[in-house]
């Protein structure tokens, strides 16, 4: 009783801190103003943390433009992709516990992959690792056949059918049906639907209050609407897309969360705190290491820079267990960041990188469709930039 007090008293002095509207770090409003003037984005988030402390935490612009309600820090997004952490973070947590190993097939966990064939026509024998470092080849279930899913169990015969993509192991290919299925393992393993699971070991524990794939009525008046950038107007319109209720579509784990910056913060202080928050332990030093290194081969290309407009950036780039790691940093959105950094971002704009060479992280929340390429965004280069500059003269 003693103990559970304790840590209840520290979650709470922690949220009171998060939630404060200062520090701030000098140049990132002004970092991100061209963005907002030109109508890049309607409104954003900022929040850099270390492993002790909130270095800097503003809003800035509209969370909805027509109403011209403001960010807040409580705002909430669709953070898509930036879910995929967390789904390794469960599967890491089982793995913690004795439950299942990377280095298993999955057809042990879902025996109807023991009969997937490779494009060679060889048995696929895919492992955890594979599926969540995106070399697995797994195929990828067409948008029109999984609308009438409403478990990740229905989505399971749809993977199966949908030819795979390439060999296992022989090339990184960004892969939501790989991310699903180790969504689908932890279910298997813990007994529970994928959600229940996150909100009870992860989301509870941490103190996440507005971190989830099906937001009640009571989150509806934090969420940030999400806009569209008119090619021809250049305006920002906005693009229906409500939240769904539970039971009407699966607790996916390659997208799907709703998050804070402030909820997402607390989680990458744990990471940047080796896997423990206020002296609970998520995650063994261990599996950390999984996290925050490349499992991928040396020479194998990654990432969402492989072509000439970026770069050929890929061999930059390794993939750690649902996560992205920087092994060289390039000039552009990453100049600011340390060998070894790892995070995920979000196709509406969204963004996290831990950097444990400094001790600090990075979460940028906005909500826009349509960059032409979320991991190169200039608006996220803007407040990374400006943030590791001030931190650098503090």
């Amino acid at each position: 009783m003693k103990s559970t007090l304790r840590s209840l008293v520290l979650i709470a002095a922690l949220t009171t801190r998060l939630t404060a509207a200062d520090p701030t770090l000098f140049g990132i409003t002004a970092a991100l103003q061209p963005a907002l003037d030109e109508k890049e984005i309607a409104g954003a988030v900022t929040l850099v943390v270390s492993r002790e402390k909130v270095l800097h935490f503003e809003t800035h612009g509209f969370a909805d433009i027509a109403t011209q309600r403001l960010m807040t820090p409580d705002t909430m997004f669709n953070i898509m992709s930036m879910t995929k952490l967390m789904t390794a973070t469960a599967v890491l947590m089982l793995q913690d516990e004795g439950k299942l190993k990377l280095t298993d097939p999955v057809a042990i966990y879902i025996p109807e992959f023991a009969t997937l064939k490779t494009p060679s026509g060889q048995p696929a024998n895919l492992t955890l690792l594979q599926i969540l470092t995106h070399v697995s080849g797994l195929g990828e279930a067409s948008a029109t056949s999984v609308r009438n899913a409403r478990t990740l169990a229905d989505l399971v015969p749809l993977w199966l059918t949908a030819p795979m993509q390439n060999e296992p192991g022989v090339k990184w290919r960004y892969c939501q049906s790989g991310i699903n299925t180790a969504a689908r393992i932890v279910e298997i393993v813990s007994g529970k639907t994928f959600d229940e699971f996150l909100q009870a070991q992860l989301f509870v524990p941490l103190g996440l209050k507005h971190t989830t794939h099906y937001p009640s009525a009571e989150h509806l008046p934090f969420l940030a609407t999400a806009y569209t950038k008119n090619k021809t107007t250049g305006t920002l319109e906005a693009v229906s897309a409500s939240p769904p209720a539970r039971g009407s579509r699966p607790p996916t784990g390659n997208a799907g969360l709703y998050s804070s910056a402030h909820d997402y913060a607390r989680f990458c202080q744990m990471l940047l705190n080796g896997g423990t928050l206020n002296g609970r332990r998520y995650l063994s030093p261990a599996a950390l290491q999984l996290i925050s290194t490349s499992q991928t081969p040396a020479a194998m290309p990654t990432g969402f820079f492989q072509n000439d407009t970026y770069g050929q950036r890929g061999t930059n780039y390794g993939w750690g267990v649902g996560t992205c790691v920087l092994k060289t940093p390039h000039p552009g959105v990453v100049a600011m960041l340390a060998p070894g950094s790892y995070g995920h971002g979000g196709a509406w704009g969204t963004q996290a990188w831990v950097d444990p060479v400094r001790g600090v992280a990075y979460i940028l929340m906005v909500q826009r469709t349509n960059f032409p390429n979320s991991d190169a965004s200039e608006v996220r280069q803007a407040f990374q930039q400006a943030a590791a500059d001030a931190i650098a003269v503090k």
